[in-house]
């Protein structure tokens, strides 16, 4: 089993599969490739001081070392982001939640990816709505233009 250690491989991960826990939350992305598992670890700030990150980091590391390697699909990548709850939360809790995480992503099916819309979606939601009905009533006036 690898580390990622690029934040383009991060990033990648970021737009797959998710799964809440409450100690930390899983994502996943298929490869296409013949290489081994690859899993990232990430703790944000807002989780604590740097000692409590490393502690939060430091105990997700030992859950995967722990964990079966059967759990994990070939070829894929995994991030684990830790949350402030994996401080205080029971180890053996964490297992029996990291394999559920596990066995809920094989369960999902892959989304597609998301689609981009020609017009750039810039501004507020209420400007972009109203982006919308313009664009829809125009292609309305031009419909009965043709008639």
């Amino acid at each position: 089993m690898d580390r990622l250690r690029q934040r383009a491989d991060f990033l990648a991960v970021a737009n797959g599969a998710r799964v809440n826990s409450a100690a930390f939350v899983v994502q996943s992305r298929r490869r296409d490739d013949g290489g081994p598992v690859r899993v990232g670890f990430t703790v944000t700030k807002k989780n604590g001081t740097a000692t409590e990150r490393n502690r939060i980091r430091r105990r997700l590391r030992e859950l995967v070392k722990r964990l079966d390697a059967v759990s994990m699909r070939p070829h894929s990548d995994y991030v684990l982001v830790g949350r402030r709850a994996a401080l205080n939360r029971d180890f053996a809790t964490m297992l029996d939640d990291l394999r559920a995480a596990l066995h809920r992503l094989d369960r999902q099916a892959p989304k597609p990816p998301k689609a981009f819309s020609i017009e750039a979606d810039t501004g507020s939601r209420k400007e972009n709505a109203s982006k919308a009905d313009f664009s829809a009533s125009r292609q309305h006036n031009c419909a009965n233009r043709i008639e």
